[in-house]
């Protein structure tokens, strides 16, 4: 970059980059104009989640002009998302250069942001991104635009209310509020819960936990730990026990050997971003499903943070079948016939993505139209897991499985890894999310606009302000040229 434009940006410190950023917006006539006529009492859309996916979101509606808007998350202000809670990698696998939520904004990108307090040298010497930082950088987003969420404040339960919806609240001053539209932008777990096999359904809660869940990582100083899986949250919490002072940790894997390709990293590009969705089912299942099967690696820093420790270990083709408490201690059986003793396991089995699981739909979930309820796969190319995902409409919004049973779901948009099979990598992973929000921005206003219609018919015909005063010209008299039949 050359010297007088990085100059811009490096060293001026964060009011100086927030005075760029609101002169940026003032030139992109930002926030667009209102133009959604008001309802009386009615939100025109609101936000569940106030992490990366519900600001972009916030951002991309006022971009295009809905103002009408409240943006809710259950968690206190600092702490949306997983950043700081369950996510215990050292630093994103994203590369740093990335735009991330930015919305097309310059100097709304983590880069200008990191440049502004640091500088280009040390920018340069950055190689990944640190968790906590890139939360950091997220409050600073919301502070810097001025988001308002509403932090500590729950959505308990959706239910429709003629053609609105009314939401069902805890932790608000209200106890429930109506709106037009409804976006999950919920996360990873967003149209799910955490995938808790089976085999632990009759063990004590104290032995185990899910990589999701708040671990007390000092209790398990000294103890032996197992982790269930090789994804990136399974060596991440094995990393966090061996570095609180685990005995041991092994890593008990279903797989033959490590995967060590990230398929979606090779394949990801614009083409894919705003080509996927509009590819047939057969096509979309034949990539969503290869995506699963040959699974993302965990990332090469966090396998390297697990296995520097000697008392780590990577025991492969060890499917967990079994677990039963003995006198205090964990023994775990496996598919083999074999079986091992330890004290402590953590699940690393990720999420389900299941709209069943999610107690905000209440008995109306299993009116959401899902894959498996469309597409029945070639012999051999089954996938249960990726089945449960909804199959959203093109803007986001969940179908009805039975034609007029539940029409209200098509005013629910799905913002969250719930999407990913029906659209792609828009509405939850760091490259794609702001392309995502541009898209989810259009479909919402044209909806708007069509149910509105009639009355932005009314105002066309109404408007009345000249643009003209009339001193602007004087009419004058034609005389006739022509004489005698000809033209003078």
């Amino acid at each position: 970059m050359p010297k007088d434009i990085a100059h811009t940006i490096d060293d001026t410190g964060l009011p100086a980059l927030e005075a760029r950023l609101k002169s940026d917006l003032e030139c992109l006539c930002y926030p667009g104009k209102s133009w959604v006529p008001r309802r009386e009492g009615v939100r025109d859309v609101v936000i569940i989640g106030g992490g990366m996916c519900g600001l972009v979101a916030w951002l991309g509606l006022r971009t295009g002009g809905i103002d009408n808007i409240r943006i809710l998350d259950r968690n206190p202000e600092g702490r949306e998302g997983p950043w700081l809670t369950y996510a215990r990698m050292e630093t994103l696998r994203s590369p740093k250069t990335l735009t991330g939520p930015a919305f097309g904004h310059g100097a709304l990108t983590f880069q200008a942001w990191y440049r502004a307090q640091h500088g280009a040298e040390a920018w340069e010497n950055l190689d990944k991104i640190p968790r906590p930082m890139w939360m950091e950088y997220l409050r600073w987003y919301r502070k810097a635009l001025g988001v308002p969420v509403e932090n500590g404040v729950s959505v308990d339960r959706v239910e429709p209310e003629g053609d609105l919806l009314r939401l069902h609240l805890s932790g608000a001053d209200e106890s429930s509020i109506l709106t037009r539209k409804l976006i999950f932008a919920t996360g990873r777990d967003g149209t799910g819960e955490p995938n808790i096999p089976g085999f632990v359904a009759d063990l004590p809660k104290t032995l185990w936990a899910h990589s999701s869940d708040d671990i007390d990582f000092d209790a398990l100083k000294g103890k032996r730990v197992a982790v269930v899986g090789v994804g990136a949250s399974a060596v991440d919490n094995a990393a966090e026990a061996l570095e609180h002072g685990a005995a041991e940790v092994r890593h008990l894997i279903r797989r033959k050997e490590m995967p060590t390709i990230n398929k979606m990293m090779g394949i990801g590009s614009y083409g894919f971003t705003a080509g996927y969705a509009g590819l047939t089912d057969a096509w979309r299942w034949q990539f969503m499903r290869y995506s699963f099967v040959t699974q993302t690696p965990p990332p090469h820093g966090s396998t390297k943070r697990v296995s520097r420790h000697p008392n780590a270990y990577f025991h492969f083709g060890k499917a967990v079948t079994t677990t039963e408490e003995r006198d205090g201690a964990l023994r775990i059986g496996f598919a083999d016939g074999t079986a091992y003793e330890t004290d402590f396991l953590i699940l690393g089995t990720g999420f389900t993505v299941d709209p069943m699981a999610r107690s905000e739909f209440a008995e109306a979930a299993d009116d959401i139209l899902l894959w498996q309820d469309v597409y029945a796969p070639p012999k051999g190319e089954e996938h249960r897991d990726l089945g449960r995902f909804p199959y959203l409409n093109p803007d986001f919004s969940f179908r009805e499985k039975v034609a007029g049973k539940a029409p209200w779901l098509s005013n629910v948009y799905c913002f969250n890894y719930g999407a990913t099979a029906s659209l792609g990598k828009v509405s939850g992973d760091i490259p794609g999310v702001s392309e995502g929000a541009a898209w989810l921005t259009r479909e919402i206003a044209a909806t708007l606009y069509a149910e509105d219609v009639e009355q932005h018919w009314q105002g066309f015909v109404d408007y009345d302000t000249p643009e003209l005063k009339g001193d602007e010209w004087e009419p004058s008299v034609l005389e006739s040229n022509i004489k005698a039949g000809k033209v003078a």
